[in-house]
């Protein structure tokens, strides 16, 4: 009997570093989605472009460079967000193209610098390390105590923040902490999928999520469930089909978002038919 792809040891790791990482994006994600920030991730994603050719130009570890400058994204766009009436719309804009200027000038200067940036843009599983495993659990660790220990101003915060803010719940230290969470969970899973397919990661679950149900409790449950079993079904079939892992593994969250959407909208039609026929 054989073990297929589990035989290898670098097969194995992946596979539990891209099942933590689409788990954490879920959970983080549905705070994303629910505040209407799915941009964020898409923002910060490839903000880091620009840290991780700064890096690599320098000559240093370039996804350490990327994951800080992921996390000097996040700031900035909490402290333009906060000024002068600013949307966090109009930061991330703002951020993420001066960003990837920066990511434009730095690859038409130092054309060598492409080599270790394309890791940051497309992700490699395969080459997880066992330090990036540690980094996701401690991450995800740390993203369920602030969900667990913060649940009821975090769940006003998200769903009202006009009244949560005069009900004295600080909203804004709760964007804060939310934006920091999207830039340290980029950090952490851009070596897996990638800085052009985590901002996928981070929506497409949650999204899934909240077609299937309408209890924030569960939505907190459902949309790691949905990231983590695509990671670990995708991984097998980027394997045989021999595609890249990431890609693969968003590829099936939107699979399932499709067919939760189908469905939706076919129990929909049902209840409106059953509405009719009792008129």
């Amino acid at each position: 009997m054989t073990m297929g792809p589990l035989k290898y040891g670098f097969f194995r790791e992946g596979l539990i570093v891209v099942v933590l990482a689409a788990a954490l994006c879920g959970l983080v994600g549905v705070y994303v989605v629910l505040r209407r920030m799915s941009y964020v991730g898409h923002g910060i994603g490839h903000a880091v472009f620009g840290g991780a050719a700064f890096a690599a130009v320098c000559g240093f570890d370039y996804l350490i460079g990327a994951g800080l400058w992921g996390l000097g994204a996040a700031a900035l766009i909490g402290l333009i967000g906060r000024r002068r009436g600013l949307s966090d719309d109009v930061a991330i804009g703002v951020v993420t193209t001066a960003s990837v200027a920066v990511g434009v000038v730095l690859f038409s200067t130092f054309g060598a610098a492409r080599r270790n940036v394309d890791a940051v843009l497309f992700g490699d599983v395969l080459g997880a390390r066992r330090i990036d495993m540690v980094v996701l659990i401690t991450l995800a660790i740390a993203a369920l105590a602030v969900v667990v220990t913060q649940y009821a101003p975090l769940l006003f915060a998200t769903f009202d923040p006009v009244v949560a803010r005069v009900a004295g719940v600080p909203v804004r230290r709760f964007e804060l902490v939310l934006l920091a969470g999207v830039g340290l969970t980029v950090m952490a899973t851009m070596r897996v999928s990638g800085v052009l397919l985590v901002s996928a990661m981070l929506v497409i679950p949650p999204a899934t999520a909240r077609l299937l149900t309408d209890s924030f409790p569960r939505m907190l449950w459902i949309s790691p469930a949905i990231g983590a079993t695509a990671a670990a079904v995708g991984m097998f079939v980027s394997y045989s089909a021999d595609w890249p892992a990431g890609a693969t593994v968003v590829l099936l969250d939107a699979v399932v978002f499709a067919v939760a959407f189908v469905a939706g909208g076919a129990r929909a039609r049902r209840a409106l038919v059953g509405l009719d026929a009792h008129r």
